[in-house]
């Protein structure tokens, strides 16, 4: 009975020490990688990502959006706001939780 729960326990032992090892090594590699030089598709994407980022850094809004983009958003706003009311509908709503009024009862 106890070479069992040995056994059992040490069972138990070799598996969570596995799965630590195994994330371990996965992190180490994904680690080793973003040390070496990409391969050329990787590069690619991420040279283009950064180029449209700084694009539309500039631009203050969408890349290459002509005239039909911003016309048709202009009329999803007019059709949101005439559904939901009045408020600026390109920014996150803020809210404002006032804290509660509690009363103190005799004892």
């Amino acid at each position: 009975m106890i070479l069992r729960q040995i056994l059992r326990l040490s069972s138990l032992f070799h598996s969570a020490v596995s799965v630590h090892l195994r994330r371990n090594i996965g992190l180490s590699a994904i680690v080793f990688n973003k040390t070496k030089e990409l391969d050329p598709v990787q590069k690619l994407f991420l040279d283009k990502i950064r180029e449209y980022n700084t694009k539309s850094k500039q631009a203050g809004g969408p890349v290459d959006a002509g005239p039909d983009f911003q016309k048709d958003m202009n009329e999803s706003l007019a059709r949101l706001q005439r559904a939901y009311g009045e408020g600026d509908l390109t920014k996150f709503p803020e809210f404002k939780f006032e804290e509660p009024k509690f009363e103190e009862t005799p004892k």
